[in-house]
């Protein structure tokens, strides 16, 4: 899979205990304000770090919770990663297919929905 802790991107990139604190708190604080959905997008040059960065925010966000009362969903909605290596990971087509199907696997209010555009677009 495409999802960001796949054995397809072993060994995982993450953060050193320690470093890019301030960009990790800055995007946590982000995350936090939660009045309005964030979409957080990563962009520099090769080599720098954002698949670390994204690593270790997904990391964390996977284990909160969506609100205290649910044990089901949780805040982390869906990741995809892009790869030269993998052919099917370097252009954007399974891009939507893997983010839809973590959207029904982790919110369970969206699931039915998901169900119902499939079976009526046998495209998708």
């Amino acid at each position: 899979g495409a999802e960001y802790d796949s054995w397809e991107r072993q060994p995982h990139p993450k953060c050193l205990q320690g470093t890019r604190v301030d960009l990790l708190n800055h995007i946590h604080t982000l995350l936090d304000k939660r009045e309005k959905s964030q979409l957080i997008w990563l962009h520099d040059t090769a080599g720098v770090g954002k698949s670390a960065v994204a690593f270790t925010v997904a990391e964390k966000m996977r284990d909160l919770k969506v609100r205290e009362d649910t044990n089901v969903e949780k805040r982390l909605a869906g990741t995809f990663f892009f790869s030269r290596k993998h052919t099917e990971r370097y252009t954007t087509g399974y891009f939507f297919a893997t983010l839809v199907y973590q959207l029904a696997s982790n919110f369970p209010s969206v699931r039915s929905d998901v169900k119902r555009a499939i079976h009526d677009n046998s495209h998708l």
